[in-house]
């Protein structure tokens, strides 16, 4: 189903990989935590506790081993976590596994492999027109002790306390001023914070960063904890990373997220992830909330196409510990895919995995085997591939917002697209046990007539009058809808 993407998207961009805004608009990301995606050994079997917070042996020759599984969900580019030099001790709150705790910026986690590994992963993603996106720190570096008793030698390049700001514990993170200034952590770990506002320390930032992205052929960066670095530091990162980037700005306010767009190309979408959650993770969740925010996001932040969509990530439970209604993570899924913005799905969403809260959201993606049968990676792959053929096949499918056009008290529909490459989900809150019946959708924009496929369930649909649009419902499953036309040269239900 993926084919079609693929070849159109090498005719675009040919050998290069572009890295602009412009060009991550279309793409699909698959996020995993380096350490719990697959082994070089190949092993499923390895054990990994996550309680431990331990190196379970995830490497980047493991990735490159487990493409055609990512690929084969429709996904075209990747986010690993951060590739820095970690500290190396056994801390109150184990290793640094995830990424988060640099102490040497220009070295790489040897524990993932070496540059030429990295290199190779590139390399292996770009033969395939796919996109590498690495997750990147610039608030802070991390210590195995209290704040007040940092060896700032350890550290490069930033070896001397006039680099950081004094110690100080955030005890009020509504404070910007103290978010920004003091430090993250406890006294357990601490993670020094960087004194942004030092044009020294800007300027070795943006020498870092330009030469990370340009060693290693990296097209776009996941920036971690923006909102604790004061906005004006973000342009210049940003230029000087060359590429896109999009900022984790974790606050479901959009008064106070949206306005970070104007610093950064996109931030993630938590205005949307918290209301996506109440709609779906419950039969009785409320989808009055989801309507109104799609329509918020779109007229507060500058550009809703650019920002990160998704339903779970390594910061929070997994969705599927609240609930285990299969048609539930489905039609979450759908949505993250389906709305605006570049879609994320993190490692093990398509395996149903369970954890909650950090660390037993971090499970190893090799335990499952990596099933391609499973039900979610099914379902991820059918709306990647309608996406994906929406955007090869339709005109500035990505530029157009994303429209809400009908709700009740367990339906939301949305249509995305202009005149002619329009796609039109209808999500459904009802769950595995949901009854069979049939909506009808207005404001589709398809003439009466218009010949459409319903690509879950591969049942061929036509438009009525004015549109409408009666689309068959059964066991609480998502929808998505495209004209016929556009399913040339892909395998969706062929």
């Amino acid at each position: 189903m993926v084919l079609a993407r693929f070849a159109w998207l090498a005719g675009l961009v040919g050998t290069a990989i572009a890295a602009t805004p412009a060009e991550w608009r279309s793409q699909s990301i698959y996020f995993m935590l380096t350490d719990r995606f697959s082994r070089t050994d190949g092993s499923t079997t390895a054990a990994c506790n996550t309680a431990d917070r331990k190196y379970c042996g995830g490497t980047w020759q493991g990735i490159i081993d487990k493409l055609d599984y990512i690929q084969g969900m429709g996904f075209t580019a990747i986010w690993i976590t951060p590739v820095t030099g970690q500290l190396t001790e056994d801390t109150p709150y184990g290793y640094p596994y995830h990424g988060y705790w640099q102490q040497d910026s220009y070295a790489l986690n040897s524990h993932y492999g070496t540059a030429d590994d990295l290199k190779a992963l590139a390399a292996a993603l770009h033969k395939r027109d796919m996109y590498l996106m690495v997750d990147v720190v610039a608030n802070h570096m991390g210590y195995d002790g209290a704040g007040a008793d940092v060896d700032y030698t350890k550290f490069n390049p930033f070896n001397n306390a006039k680099y950081f700001h004094p110690y100080c514990p955030i005890t009020d993170y509504n404070n910007d001023t103290m978010a920004q200034n003091c430090w993250l952590g406890d006294n357990k770990v601490s993670l020094p914070d960087l004194d942004t506002q030092s044009k020294e320390v800007q300027n070795m930032w943006y020498d870092w960063v330009g030469s990370l992205v340009s060693n290693y052929s990296i097209d776009g960066l996941r920036v971690d904890t923006v909102k604790h670095v004061q906005k004006d530091f973000w342009p210049g990162y940003n230029k000087a990373a060359g590429v896109y980037c999009v900022g984790e700005v974790l606050d479901g306010d959009v008064d106070y997220t949206c306005p970070w767009q104007e610093v950064m190309d996109g931030v993630l979408n938590y205005p949307i992830y918290y209301p996506l959650l109440k709609a779906f993770q419950s039969t009785s969740g409320n989808m009055a909330d989801l309507y109104n925010m799609i329509n918020t996001v779109k007229s507060t932040c500058k550009d809703s196409t650019l920002l990160g969509s998704f339903a779970e990530n390594h910061d929070n439970p997994r969705f599927a510990s609240v609930t285990d209604d299969m048609a539930l993570a489905k039609n979450a899924a759908a949505f993250t895919i389906m709305a605006d913005g570049i879609p994320i799905v993190y490692a093990g969403q398509e395996q149903h995995y369970s954890g909650g809260n950090d660390p037993a959201n971090r499970e190893a993606l090799w335990l499952s085997g990596f099933d391609t049968d499973s039900e979610l990676y099914k379902l991820i792959a059918t709306a990647n591939g309608a996406r994906n053929q929406a955007i090869a096949k339709g005109t500035n499918y990505t530029l157009y917002q994303n429209n809400p056009i009908y709700k009740d008290d367990s339906t939301i529909a949305m249509r995305k697209g202009y005149d002619g490459g329009q796609t039109i989900t209808v999500l459904s809150n009802l769950g595995a046990s949901g009854k069979e019946y049939s909506v009808s959708i207005p404001d589709t924009g398809f003439a009466s007539g218009a010949k459409l496929t319903e690509v879950v369930s591969c049942t061929s649909v036509t438009a009525g009058e004015s549109g409408e649009v009666s689309v068959p419902m059964s066991g609480g499953a998502p929808r998505i809808l495209l004209p016929t036309s556009l399913l040339e040269g892909s395998t969706l239900c062929s």
